[in-house]
């Protein structure tokens, strides 16, 4: 039997959240856009999920205001966050915190978060451990930790590219003919 979309006769605020990023693979989505990912193919290629339902997916953060359609070149259009989906980041990052505390990879964590203007980690509270600032999601540098696994030869665009050093909200990837203007 196929579970309801909504959560009838639940009126909370965790609810009607649910509703919008409680859905399998949504949340990977959102984290993958906070990451830089901005076309469907790079969502597809990096995350394996099905075509249909990443347009699904997509069709529900943006009708939900959480992602935007922005023209990329051609007629291709690319995504981004939108000021509503950036307030999303605290949310992901204690997730993320979460699943390595109670989920560890081997060696550590997979990816560290340091403040691009000092270089100095960033925990889940979002203050920087060398001045002390609370670091905008957007002055964060996404940067393999030690638990990080190598990009094989068969990875994918994206995983290949988050083995670098990144800063979030900006495209992780050129486009290629590098004429594709897109803003965090």
């Amino acid at each position: 039997m196929t579970l309801p979309r909504d959560y009838s006769g639940q009126s909370c605020a965790l609810s009607r959240a649910m509703e919008v990023v409680g859905e399998r693979w949504t949340l990977l989505i959102v984290r993958d856009a906070f990451h830089g990912v901005r076309r469907f193919g790079e969502f597809a290629a990096h995350l394996s999920v099905p075509r249909a339902v990443l347009t699904d997916r997509l069709a529900t953060l943006t009708g939900a205001g959480v992602l935007e359609r922005r023209p990329g070149t051609g007629r291709r259009e690319v995504y981004g966050l939108t000021p509503k989906g950036i307030a999303l980041w605290p949310a992901v990052r204690a997730l993320v915190e979460w699943g390595e505390r109670f989920y560890p990879a081997d060696g550590g964590p997979r990816r560290v978060y340091r403040h691009a203007a000092d270089d100095a980690p960033v925990p889940a509270d979002g203050a920087c451990t060398g001045c002390g600032t609370l670091v905008p999601v957007g002055d964060l540098l996404v940067t393999p930790g030690p638990g990080a696994a190598p990009a094989g030869p068969d990875a994918d665009p994206v995983t290949v590219a988050l083995a670098r050093p990144h800063r979030l909200l900006t495209p992780l990837l050129p486009h290629p003919d590098h004429r594709e203007v897109v803003q965090p």
